[in-house]
């Protein structure tokens, strides 16, 4: 089965909202989109894509979810510095009974805020009792690879490249921190360590990612795969993906996640006592980009 998927808004004859949403057949395709800030993601973003997966589950014909994004790259990761940043815009909480982070401050407005948009949000669409597969192409960098992780499937464009470069903040990794469980520990220490990119070759041969293709046969690919799935009865596809969930939290991934996340934020505490008072260490999207293409050169 071949389902056209075009990755522009205007192919897609969507509104410039930031997620777009369609279904063919029983397929639901999320969309990122905001192609012009390469699909940073801000509070509004989070929460349209939480309203979107909400859609395909509750529709009874979707058999199969695939996440994707407009423009050149999948995700640039989490909005540090787009004018249409949105930190002190309130939101109601979804994913965790806390208390709002917009009238708090300091470390306590952080914590608040990312363990419901960021820790939250992933872990809830984790637990997406549907089929997810992600389709990647071009970056994929920090929160934007906690949005592939969160899928059971990854297939990625051969243009497509992945990092963690947060430790330039001195941050231990992005919140989602499933990195030793997808890469295996001494791939995850290098990623993090270095803040490099790494391919999609390098990303199959870790065994992050399922597939790599030509860009041009990425959606053919995922289409294929969807058809495939959406042949299997959906209450056996929901018990085989808790099944392996489960397995994965037995392992101590939920555990480890948890650990994690308190040196997270202990991280950005520390930033933000230290002379500069900035919780990400000085950083912002044009110096972290600045930084990674420096290195590589």
């Amino acid at each position: 089965m071949t389902i056209p998927s075009p990755l522009t808004a205007s192919e897609l004859g969507v509104d410039t909202s930031p997620v777009a949403y369609e279904t063919v057949g029983a397929v639901a395709y999320v969309t990122l989109n905001r192609p012009d800030y390469r699909n940073a993601q801000n509070s509004v973003m989070t929460y349209s894509l939480d309203a979107a997966f909400v859609r395909a589950v509750n529709d009874a014909d979707v058999k199969v979810i695939v996440l994707r994004a407009a423009g050149k790259h999948f995700s640039a990761g989490h909005d540090i510095g787009t004018p249409e940043r949105d930190f002190h815009v309130e939101y109601p909480n979804t994913a965790s009974l806390y208390w709002d982070h917009t009238d708090r401050t300091g470390g306590d407005q952080r914590l608040a805020r990312e363990v419901e948009v960021y820790m939250g949000m992933c872990r809830r669409w984790r637990e997406i009792p549907k089929p997810v597969i992600a389709q990647v192409h071009g970056a994929c960098i920090a929160g934007g690879m906690m949005l592939a992780w969160i899928c059971d499937f990854i297939v990625a464009s051969d243009d497509a490249f992945f990092s963690d470069p947060v430790a330039r903040m001195g941050i231990p990794g992005v919140e989602y921190f499933a990195h030793a469980f997808v890469l295996g520990p001494r791939r995850a220490k290098e990623i993090l360590f270095t803040g490099q990119r790494f391919g999609a070759k390098e990303a199959l041969d870790w065994g992050m990612v399922n597939h790599v293709v030509p860009r041009d046969e990425l959606a053919a690919k995922v289409d294929e795969i969807a058809g495939n799935i959406a042949e299997m009865p959906q209450l056996g596809l929901a018990l085989c993906k808790k099944a392996v969930n489960i397995c994965e939290d037995q392992m101590g991934m939920r555990n480890a996640m948890d650990s994690v996340f308190g040196w997270h934020h202990f991280a950005h505490s520390a930033n933000a006592e230290a002379p500069e008072g900035d919780p990400l260490g000085g950083m912002d999207a044009k110096s972290m980009k600045s930084s990674a293409t420096k290195q590589e050169s």
